[in-house]
């Protein structure tokens, strides 16, 4: 698990350097940000599993606003017909921008019940 939460640790750090072009950076920042202090913090044995929580339910939350947004992942799905994301990295359509905001809080998601599932298992956690 060390190993793991240093890497995203690493890898959100970068996310949120990268973010400083962004339309909405005061936004992506922080988030990339709390997911790589609480990796931070889980690589050096210390879990918060209701710092976890929070911050699954607030990403599922703008997950789900993403997804069923007028110009979200399911308009990107169904009527562009999955057009690729990775065309060129500038987004100039918005259900690429949305889309990839979607998949990028699935990855934090992923990363936060991990250590939230591993965390809670650990019998010192705060």
């Amino acid at each position: 698990m060390k190993v793991f939460n240093i890497v995203f640790c690493v890898l959100f750090i970068l996310f949120a350097a990268l973010q400083y072009n962004d339309p909405d950076p005061y936004i992506w920042m922080p988030i990339y940000l709390y997911t790589s202090a609480l990796c931070y913090f889980a690589a050096r044995q210390r879990f918060y599993p209701k710092a976890y929580l929070v911050g699954i339910l607030v990403y599922a939350g703008y997950a789900a606003l993403l997804l069923f947004d007028k110009t979200g992942v399911i308009d990107w799905i169904t009527e562009h017909h999955a057009e690729s994301m990775v065309q060129t990295m500038k987004a100039e359509k918005p259900w690429i921008e949305e889309s990839r905001e979607f998949f990028g809080l699935v990855i934090l998601i992923v990363v936060l019940s991990i250590n939230w599932i591993y965390g809670s298992r650990k019998s010192t956690y705060r």
